[in-house]
Parts: C-alpha cells; sequence; structure tokens
C-alpha cells in the first residue's frame, strides 16, 4: 500500500454486496414512505404530514401561487421540517428511510410559492424559498444562510456556508466555512463538518435517499458526500474523501469490501484508489479506505487521528 499525493492506492478485491448497501428503496406509488434494506419496514410510525400532500402531487402540473389552499397545506408541511417536528429521512434499525411525502411537500413548495423580493443588509434577494427566521439557541455566523425549511437544533453553529430547504442539523454541530448542505440532507448531532464540506441534498421523490451522517461523526474539509451515501455513527472521515451511492468501501487491512455508499459506524474512512483490470489495461478506480475501527465511546480527538493517518502515510 502507497500514499500518492494524500490518495491511498490499494489492490482489493470486491468481496462485498450490492445488497448491503444502506440506501433508499424506491416506495410503491401512494405508497408509505420508502426504507432501506434490511431496516424497519413494519411502518409503524405515524406519518406526521397530511395525505393531502400526496393528493397535491398528483396534480401538481396545475398548481400555481394563485391557489390558496395548496399553499396552505404545503406551508404546513414545510413548517414541519424547519421545527425539527419532523425529518425529510432518517436510520430506523440498520436502514436509511425516507418519508417521500416530505420530499414532495419541499418540492410542491416550488410551485405554490411565488417569487418574493428580501434583503439582509446591502444584499437583495428574489426567491420563492424565504430565509430562516427562526434561530433558537443556534449561532449564525454573518454570511451564512439557511433557507426556510431547513432545521438548526439548539447549540449548532454554522459559519458562512449554506442549509438548503428540507435539511437537517442536529443539536450541537458544527458547520464549517463554504461547508453546503443540499436540499433534505441529513446531519444528526453533534457532527462536525468541516470547511467546506459538501453533502448532496436529493428533494425529488422517488429519487435516491439524501445525504446522512450519523451522529457524533466527523466529515474533513473538502469531503463530498453524495445522494445515497451515509456516514456512519462516531465515523471520521478524511478531508477530500468522495462518497457517493456506488463507492466501494474497503477494509484497508484486509482488501475486503464493505459495501457500497456507507462507512460504518467508528471507522476513520479515506479517498483511495483500487486497481481493476479492464480488456484496454489497469486503471485506478476511486474507492473508500477503511483505515481504523475507532473504540466504542470515541471522542474526536485531533492528536489521536493525526497518528492514525501518518500510519498510513499521510502527513495528518
Amino acid at each position: 500500500m502507497k500514499s500518492r499525493g494524500g490518495t491511498i492506492a490499494l489492490c482489493y478485491r470486491f468481496t462485498g454486496s450490492a445488497g448491503r448497501d444502506c440506501l433508499s428503496r424506491r416506495p410503491r406509488p401512494g405508497g408509505p414512505p420508502s426504507s432501506g434494506s434490511g431496516g424497519d419496514t413494519s411502518q409503524n410510525h405515524a406519518d406526521p404530514f397530511p395525505a393531502a400532500v400526496d393528493d397535491l402531487w398528483k396534480r401538481r402540473a396545475d398548481l400555481d401561487p394563485a391557489d390558496a389552499e395548496a399553499r396552505g397545506v404545503v406551508v404546513g408541511a414545510v413548517d414541519l421540517l424547519d421545527t425539527g417536528g419532523a425529518r425529510v429521512a432518517e436510520v430506523r434499525g440498520d436502514a436509511v428511510v425516507v418519508n417521500e411525502r416530505a420530499r414532495r411537500a419541499v418540492t410542491l413548495a416550488f410551485r405554490v410559492l411565488g417569487p418574493v423580493r428580501s434583503q439582509v443588509g446591502d444584499f437583495h434577494h428574489h426567491d420563492r424559498v424565504p430565509l430562516k427566521t427562526s434561530f433558537d439557541g443556534v449561532r449564525v455566523v454573518p454570511g451564512a444562510i439557511a433557507r426556510w425549511g431547513a432545521h438548526l437544533g439548539s447549540g449548532v453553529v454554522l459559519m458562512p456556508s449554506f442549509v438548503d430547504i428540507g435539511a437537517h442539523v442536529g443539536a450541537g454541530g458544527t458547520v464549517g466555512v463554504w461547508a453546503a448542505i443540499g436540499s433534505c440532507a441529513q446531519v444528526g448531532e453533534n457532527v462536525r463538518l468541516a470547511a467546506g464540506v459538501c453533502l448532496e441534498g436529493s428533494p425529488e421523490p422517488d429519487g435516491p435517499a439524501p445525504a446522512l451522517v450519523e451522529d457524533d461523526a466527523l466529515v474533513g474539509a473538502r469531503a463530498v458526500i453524495g445522494a445515497g451515501a451515509r456516514v456512519g455513527r462516531g465515523a471520521v472521515i478524511g478531508a477530500g474523501t468522495v462518497l457517493t451511492a456506488s463507492t466501494p468501501v474497503v477494509d484497508a487491512l484486509t482488501g475486503e469490501e464493505l459495501g457500497r455508499g456507507h462507512v460504518p459506524g467508528r471507522c476513520v474512512a479515506v479517498g483511495g484508489t483500487g486497481g481493476a483490470e479492464f480488456p484496454g489495461g489497469a486503471f485506478g478506480l476511486p474507492c473508500v479506505l477503511v483505515l481504523r475501527r475507532l473504540r466504542e465511546g470515541w471522542r474526536h480527538d485531533e492528536a489521536e487521528l493525526g497518528e492514525i493517518l501518518r500510519e498510513h502515510g499521510f502527513s495528518g
């Protein structure tokens, strides 16, 4: 195993199964919230969103801002997301469960809300979705932008960054400078997103699950977590790592593929390159390498993380 400019190159064997991915399945038309494999599919959780959202979705092509009744339904649904009374997606058991009714409400907001001019200081805005106005217990540094419909838990710190409609950031989190949390992307409690992190949203119903980062995780600078990808509880993602729904996640010690698009909990993971043979020759393909599994209850320790990275050829 060699370090090449901060990226580890490793020849690994693809022994995992795509069926082990913790990704959202497409729901049945008109059915309940979708569930990933291996999770809670009993649907015993009451849906907080009204069935009227589904009715509006069926006739969405005919909706416009003049429909006050439709606007009332959609605004009420998005308000639930804004206050944290409901979420677009969450982990149940070992699966990511997506509430498609919530995503429909987010998408419908762009049909039933008309453009409105607003102003913050010398900055002028003209948008269908207003800026967020409720920040109880949240620190918002000048330059940070959060749209209505995004939930920010108590104790969250927003450095100059962007949080889109439908996103969820749990209590005690930090969103670093120029980080972007896409529409409906989900972040757990006590999560640190370093500078420039990008979490891809997925507001369109029946699409992949939005990016999801579980509690107590740390995502390094300029890392990208794509739609359908998941960072487990307490995991550490190295700077510059790109994790998509199809990215192989590989145990660097054994070469075993652990799955795709999901870094397990309490793992230290970095971007890498895996060797693959094609008729045209041997090429390197992106992967994510698990370098170490952290002990239960581990808290972020910069010195320890630096030592782990140096063991594997990184400068820290």
